[in-house]
């Protein structure tokens, strides 16, 4: 099934030869359950990988086969200031005291006016690690920084976002259902 892009869009693309630049990596946000939840000066793990078996046919010296296996997803690392606001820290609490509440989580990256152009759902994350300051008194303009690792259960990104990334490019997109590490497909 194609998605079909407006075709003012693409003529005007076509005709003005616009520059699509790559977005810059420090506009983003955090969303989890629906709620944003402050900002922060770094998101990393957001990655995924096919684990691959080889496998030695007899008689076959050229190569190896390379079967697909399961997908592994690292922790994903937030790291911010801290503030006031200690949402993340008291999740980790009640982790620590048996209660394991997995959330949802998106990773939202924003263009220079602050508008979402690509996302990625994270889901049924959960914190197993916090890391606090590092204090130093000879560096009296360091902020103090927080960091909170979560395990989680895939990263997906929604067809909505890739629908919008191809809109921003004025190209066409071929719209196949993705099937997570579960099974589900795209929501």
């Amino acid at each position: 099934m194609m998605l079909g892009i407006p075709a003012a869009l693409t003529v005007a693309r076509g005709h003005l030869d616009a520059r699509l630049d790559p977005y810059l990596g420090n506009n983003f946000f955090v969303e989890i359950d629906g709620l944003l939840v402050g900002s922060f000066s770094a998101v990393s793990g957001l990655q995924s990988e096919v684990q691959v078996t080889e496998y030695c046919e007899g008689g076959v010296n050229e190569f190896r086969h390379q079967l697909p296996g399961s997908v592994h997803y690292p922790r994903l690392v937030l790291t911010r200031g801290i503030t006031e606001i200690d949402t993340l820290y008291a999740w980790y609490a009640r982790v620590c005291e048996g209660e394991f509440k997995r959330r949802d989580m998106t990773v939202m990256m924003l263009d220079r006016r602050h508008v979402p152009v690509v996302w990625w759902n994270v889901k049924a994350a959960l914190p197993v690690k916090w890391r606090g300051p590092d204090f130093d008194a000879s560096r009296s303009t360091q902020v103090a920084v927080e960091s909170l690792e979560l395990v989680h259960r895939g990263i997906v990104k929604p067809i909505l976002s890739r629908a919008a990334g191809a809109a921003r490019a004025g190209r066409e997109m071929i719209v196949e259902p993705v099937v997570d590490s579960l099974g589900n497909g795209d929501q």
